[in-house]
């Protein structure tokens, strides 16, 4: 790992505005970070000696007179971001203003792979500054390199094998998926401007995102949003069981229900979501049947959801949880049974887990820079 420099305060300051605006010149810098000029002029040059801020060009000003426009340097680095998907493998590598530099999707049995096809792309020479790994469940605490591991037999072999494929040295950040996708779609989805709302992944397993003025909320043991975890059945005579919620409505347990309310003059039973979805979407009535009845149960998840939260926005995502379809029957379950709650689906789909994670990834990297911010001015 190649450590950042020591940086005075002012410079640590100037160096987060600059990430955060992409490109800046020092009058803008210095009304962004709250410095006055010569201080901005002296945290430029500083930034500039250890390659951490470059020149790109001029800009001009309504008077006529040009001003130097400056960016983030190559010492600057970059940050990687996994998403350990059920299915697939998504990585994002990105500069520490947040540009895209390199991406790669593999199968989840390929997820080491992924890693260092997204390395690889990196530019040479680039320092990697932090790692984030999305993951199903976030027990285990942040460290370094490859020691780190998640808790959780879900992502446990799979982070393993990833762990051999990361750069030694390298501070990894373990976070929730749902968690990074509530995160992206505030920032760049369906909650874009709301600054409360529920992100409600519905797919192969089911979990929520709590966002609350601005902030993913983790909770007191990383687990805030483990909708999985709560009561079912609840009813007299029958026990709740654990996570006995998620296999009611997970993907397993839909496409079970299409295979035991399909009949022979219905044609050939649908395999997967995606065919049970089509065929709805054609018009044909077991498949309509048995996804109005899941949008049913989804709507009695988001009036509980409703009930603790008051989120005023429901963002439905998923591998299932995001086809449109199930919108009629949400909203209307959630509007029998609660007060009255937006619901809309998700606008980035099965992106929104890398998106977020690169998001949080940049973070950690700028914080990883602006740290070294110890000498005094």
């Amino acid at each position: 790992m190649v450590r950042a420099p020591r940086l005075t305060e002012s410079a640590g300051a100037v160096f987060a505005v600059l990430a955060r605006a992409g490109s800046a010149t020092r009058p803008q810098l210095a009304s962004l970070a709250g410095l006055s000029k010569p201080t901005v002029s002296s945290a430029v040059a500083e930034l500039e000696n250890a390659g951490l801020a470059a020149h790109s060009g001029t800009a001009s000003s309504g008077t006529g007179r040009s001003a130097a426009v400056y960016r983030l340097g190559p010492a600057a680095g970059a940050v990687l971001a996994v998403d350990l998907g059920p299915a697939l493998t998504r990585v994002r590598g990105c500069a520490l203003d947040g540009t895209l530099l390199a991406e790669a999707t593999e199968s989840r049995a390929q997820a080491a792979e992924a890693v260092r096809e997204a390395l690889e792309a990196l530019p040479a020479g680039a320092p990697l500054r932090a790692i984030v790994v999305a993951v199903g469940d976030v027990t285990a605490r942040d460290g370094e390199g490859a020691g780190v591991r998640p808790a959780t037999a879900k992502a446990g072999p799979v982070f393993d094998a990833v762990a051999v494929a990361l750069p030694p040295g390298v501070p990894v950040h373990l976070e929730n998926n749902v968690n990074c996708a509530a995160l992206a779609e505030l920032h760049e989805g369906a909650a874009h401007g709301r600054e409360t709302f529920g992100y409600l992944r519905i797919g192969v397993g089911i979990g929520l995102g709590v966002v609350i003025g601005g902030q993913v909320l983790r909770g007191a043991n990383g687990a805030a949003g483990e909708v999985a975890r709560l009561p079912y059945p609840w009813d007299d005579g029958r026990e709740p069981r654990h996570e006995a919620l998620e296999e009611h409505v997970g993907a397993r347990s839909l496409l079970r229900r299409a295979a035991e309310a399909w009949g022979e003059e219905d044609g050939p039973c649908p395999r997967t979501t995606e065919e049970l979805f089509s065929l709805a979407g054609q018009g044909r009535a077991a498949a309509r049947a048995v996804v109005g009845r899941h949008a049913a149960d989804i709507g009695r998840l988001a009036a509980a959801v409703t009930a603790v939260l008051d989120p005023g926005l429901i963002v439905l995502g998923g591998s299932t949880g995001a086809y449109p379809q199930l919108l009629p029957g949400v909203r209307a379950e959630l509007e029998r049974l609660s007060w009255p709650t937006e619901v809309v689906s998700s606008t980035l789909g099965d992106l929104g887990t890398v998106v977020g994670a690169a998001r949080l990834a940049v973070a950690r990297g700028v914080q990883t820079v602006t740290e070294a911010a110890h000498a005094k001015d």
